[in-house]
């Protein structure tokens, strides 16, 4: 499916749209139901993404009745980074032997904190085919309570996972952060679910206070909201000439990505001709694709900050963020943690540019919105099934344009 090629656009969007569940609540959901005993409690929905498919498979062998003698679990994380980071402290807290394994990029997404934050806490992280800390990684051993040291900007999901693995621990725990939190709406989520599984944690000048011996407890159904990441793309069609509605936007507050709609407005509020406005992405660096695409059209352009981690996501995603939006006739260029966008629009070029999605579903979702202003042929659509599995439905259904298209690429 990820090889998909599509002809997109042009013309714009008119509709409502349902996007699915936050992927980043329903990861979280999921895994504090299953340690409740109730995954009724945040189920799946019935036609996953990829990533929530990971996660349901790996609770499934994580959790599974398992005797001393038997063979550690096989924990398929597919490409589900998300998958991965969250559920390695609670295999290592739940004493589950376990090797874990990952597809595409994914293997080479940074692990070495974990095996820091762990060196002497009685859980061993070992990673048999590559000592620079990459999978496949296999977790033995039980880990217990105490200090774990972990940095704050390089990912937010290392946090995640010990604040829902170390309340399990039979003793009080600390996580101190050797940087600033970067992210930070993704921790907030966490706690979020905690507290709805009636788990107790403290935060602290430097970090948090983990009580032990709690139980995660199923109190009620955890409510999880539209996803404000992919609300995000409508926005952006919006932005560049669609008028696209969305049937439940995200309300709690709780995901940093809804701010989009804002950054939207400081783009088209700043004047030709004037400085490009600084866009500060450390909290919300999933934005960024469609941020950039928005920026190819505003007025003064856009100079992106903080953004440095997003080459470690399913692509470099600042360089295929920087080729997409070349492709559509910009002159972006990468900065060392970002990206400066000139201001817009770019000239069309004089055909329907060839635009690899570089197997990134965000990447795809900025051209498919781009392409409402210059069609393009696109390579690689079907990487949205990652995240959003029905985004060519929903797409087509409100007026885009979207043929299979038989043309070879080099």
């Amino acid at each position: 499916m990820s090889s998909t090629t599509l002809l997109l656009g042009p013309g714009a969007l008119s509709g409502t749209v349902a996007v699915p569940p936050s992927k980043s609540l329903l990861h979280r959901g999921m895994i504090c139901a299953a340690l409740a005993g109730d995954p009724a409690l945040c189920p799946a929905p019935a036609a996953p993404s990829e990533d929530i498919a990971a996660t349901r498979r790996a609770l499934a062998a994580l959790l599974a009745p398992a005797d001393p003698g038997d063979a550690p679990a096989q924990v398929d994380c597919g490409e589900s980074g998300t998958t991965l980071r969250l559920l390695v402290p609670v295999a290592a807290a739940l004493g589950r032997p376990a090797v874990f394994l990952g597809r595409g990029r994914l293997p080479l997404r940074p692990m070495r904190p974990y095996a820091d934050a762990f060196a002497g806490s009685g859980a061993v992280l070992r990673f048999p085919d590559d000592p620079a800390a990459f999978l496949p990684l296999a977790v033995s051993g039980r880990l217990r309570p105490g200090v774990f040291a972990l940095p704050g900007d390089v990912s937010s999901q290392f946090v995640s996972g010990l604040l829902l693995a170390l309340p399990l621990l039979p003793g009080p725990s600390e996580i101190r952060l050797s940087s600033p939190l970067e992210s930070r709406p993704y921790v907030d989520m966490t706690l979020a679910a905690l507290r709805a599984f009636g788990v107790r944690v403290e935060e602290t000048p430097g970090g948090f206070s983990v009580p032990g011996g709690q139980r995660y407890r199923p109190l009620a159904p955890f409510p999880v909201e539209g996803d404000a990441s992919q609300e995000a793309f409508w926005h952006l069609a919006n932005f560049l000439g669609s008028s696209v509605s969305l049937a439940a936007p995200a309300r709690s507050g709780l995901q940093g990505d809804a701010v989009f709609p804002d950054l939207l407005a400081r783009l088209a509020a700043a004047p030709a001709g004037g400085p490009p406005p600084e866009i500060d992405v450390a909290q919300t660096p999933d934005l960024v694709p469609a941020l950039a695409a928005a920026a190819a059209f505003a007025p003064a352009g856009a100079r992106i900050v903080h953004a440095g981690r997003l080459r470690l996501k399913e692509s470099d995603r600042l360089a295929t963020t920087r080729t997409l939006l070349r492709a559509f006739g910009s002159a972006a260029e990468e900065t060392p943690d970002g990206l400066l966008v000139p201001p817009g629009p770019p000239a069309p070029p004089p055909e329907p540019p060839a635009v690899d999605g570089a197997g990134d579903h965000r990447i795809v979702m900025a051209a498919a919105m781009l392409a409402t202003r210059v069609p393009c042929v696109l390579r690689g659509a079907g990487a949205v099934a990652k995240s959003y599995p029905s985004f060519f439905d929903d797409y087509r259904a409100v007026g885009g344009r979207a043929l299979d298209h038989p043309r070879a690429f080099p």
